[in-house]
């Protein structure tokens, strides 16, 4: 089993599970993962995702005895037909997903990462783009989401340099959203997720939307979707729910739409 996959209580945790190969990705991990968030997509009870690593590793990227294996898919191939889905599938899921970051994460298993919602770190993991010393460049989204949140400058000198970054540094530099002692790790990743369970999953998914258009919006485009997805997110249930929760002081109970 290359993926451990599991929902309960509104939570699905997809978990990266190579260990011998620090979670490297290979045909079937990678198949395996966007059936797993296909499945995700389409189940009303899951409300939150989270994406980890089975030991030591987060994801070591690709795993090279597969990319040189001349009976193998190709580098093209591996690039449109794994990474390339799965990345699509993280940004339009319109569910939070969490990339909880247990250890080394490198090449496009840092650029995965970064393509989550939220990621948060345990402190003794690091971030590594590792493209350039095999002579590659950063794919699986890593040019698009890497220069957005820490700068152009930095993000290229990552990507050329291959330098290791800590979780800390990381934190420091916008890359991700926390990095966590490794002890309490665990617990605040569930702590999070099972709050955000009982959160309104459909304005978590709005407002990732909202955000992912304005990439490419003007600020008057902006202001027309943000009153459009309003609209919409004011007809939900759980709208209502939360405004008759507030005024009559009492905890509100979502259901997700």
């Amino acid at each position: 089993m290359v993926l451990q996959f599991k929902k309960e209580n509104g939570i699905a945790t997809l978990k990266f599970n190579r260990p011998d190969k620090y979670n490297s990705f290979n045909q079937a991990l990678a198949f395996e993962t966007q059936k797993a968030l296909n499945e995700c997509k389409d189940d009303n009870e899951v409300r939150v995702i989270i994406i980890t690593g089975e030991g030591k590793a987060f994801c070591a990227g690709q795993d090279l005895v597969e990319a040189t294996d001349p009976n193998g898919p190709e580098l093209k191939s591996i690039v449109g037909k794994h990474y390339n889905p799965i990345i699509e599938q993280i940004r339009t899921i319109e569910k939070p997903i969490i990339a909880a970051v247990n250890g080394v994460a490198a090449g496009a298993g840092a650029n995965i990462a970064l393509a989550c919602d939220i990621v948060i770190a345990r402190k003794s993991a690091t971030f590594i783009q590792a493209f350039s010393a095999i002579g590659l460049i950063p794919d699986s989204g890593g040019t698009f989401f890497l220069p957005r949140l820490v700068g152009a400058q930095k993000a290229l000198a990552l990507m050329l340099t291959g330098d290791k970054v800590s979780a800390s540094e990381a934190e420091a530099m916008n890359m991700i959203y926390k990095a966590i002692d490794d002890d309490e790790f665990d617990t605040y990743i569930a702590e999070m997720a099972s709050k955000m369970a009982i959160m309104p999953t459909k304005g978590y998914g709005l407002t990732k939307k909202a955000v992912n258009e304005s990439f490419n919006n003007t600020l008057t485009e902006q202001l027309a979707l943000e009153e459009k997805l309003q609209e919409i997110a004011g007809s939900t249930h759980d709208f209502k729910e939360g405004t008759a929760a507030f005024i009559e002081k009492r905890k509100p109970i979502f259901k997700g739409n």
